[in-house]
């Protein structure tokens, strides 16, 4: 899949977010990138043999106090691992929302267990 067109789907995906919760998505940025860089990796404690899809860089809201002139959050969807593990373009739309919903969420302060829990 073309980057542009990969974009369109995670912009996409991000316009179908409740116009309710995404007004609380503060002072952060969703970004998309071919892969994830070494520190990105070794920041997330990543294995070798797994696949990074996405990654939430920065202090969730829950944890914020006396916040302020600080650079955006970052939320970096990985294309290429998205499509690897995909076979299809529905597969890969389906990847990409259930990512961006993952990664958001842990903007929100959810942690991966309690998204395991919930199923997400």
């Amino acid at each position: 899949m073309e980057t542009l067109e990969f974009e369109k789907l995670v912009r996409q995906v991000i316009s179908e977010i409740p116009a309710g919760l995404r007004q609380f998505m503060d002072n952060v940025d969703v970004l998309v990138d071919e892969r994830p860089s070494n520190d990105q990796l070794v920041g997330s404690g990543i294995e070798k043999d797994q696949v990074l899809l996405g990654l939430y860089e920065g202090l969730p809201l829950t944890e914020r106090e006396d916040y302020g002139n600080v650079l955006p959050d970052r939320i970096t969807i990985f294309q290429e691992g998205i499509e690897g593990c995909c076979t299809s373009d529905e597969e890969i739309l389906a990847e990409v929302r259930e990512t961006v919903v993952h990664e958001i969420a842990h903007h929100f302060g959810i942690s991966d267990e309690r998204l395991k829990e919930l199923g997400i």
